[in-house]
């Protein structure tokens, strides 16, 4: 892939080879992205002028990294939609979008009716969602490691995949992290951003105090 200059919807096209209808049905996602944006801060203004990197290849390279799961996909915090919404236009199943602002929850349950996505959309805070088995859990600049995990610990079952996009302080994090949580992770360098890390977590456990 690309590393500098501007990468642009064909260049995403080249690197993941989606077919043409799921192709056009991103491309309606960001002509959407790009009207509401205008009216609501859902990006900054700064990341639309790469918007198929910083956000559309930065989601789809998820998609590789699924493998078959029991359940849904939770995606927790979801904000406009990255990664969740990308995953299930590209084809994950049972996509559930969680995303406590209800200006940001409005504009994913149009994008995905737009896109032909059945996702979805629950406009709580990830704590108050019930009733869903997650196969997998992601996260895209939603907290800290630390954070996250206790936002998502109700979440996990055995077999449960957490997939969370972190920047350059990755290590920090997940050195605050264990402090409190024994987990099972592996790293995955991000695909769109050299500085990108994938964590992915396989096993999840609070540390006893003393």
């Amino acid at each position: 892939m690309k590393q500098y200059g501007p990468y642009s919807a064909q260049d995403f096209l080249r690197d993941t080879n989606v077919s043409r209808e799921t192709f056009e049905r991103l491309l309606k996602y960001e002509a959407n992205l790009r009207s509401w944006n205008a009216r609501m801060n859902l990006v900054s203004k700064g990341s639309l002028e790469d918007v198929w990197r910083r956000h559309f290849i930065d989601s789809a390279q998820v998609f590789d990294l699924l493998g078959p799961y029991e359940g849904g996909l939770v995606d927790v915090g979801s904000g406009a939609g990255f990664p969740g919404l990308v995953l299930s236009i590209m084809g994950a199943k049972g996509v559930h979008l969680v995303e406590s602002d209800q200006k940001k929850a409005a504009f994913l349950a149009e994008t995905a009716r737009l896109c032909g996505s059945d996702a979805q959309v629950h406009p709580i805070r990830a704590e108050a969602l019930k009733g869903v088995n997650a196969g997998v859990i992601t996260a895209r600049a939603v907290a800290p490691l630390e954070r996250l995990l206790e936002l998502t610990f109700p979440l996990f079952r055995p077999g449960t995949l957490g997939i969370f996009l972190k920047g350059l302080n990755v290590v920090g994090e997940l050195t605050e992290a264990h402090k409190r949580w024994r987990i099972s992770t592996d790293r995955v360098p991000s695909r769109s951003d050299p500085s990108g890390t994938l964590i992915i977590v396989r096993e999840v456990s609070r540390v006893e105090p003393d």
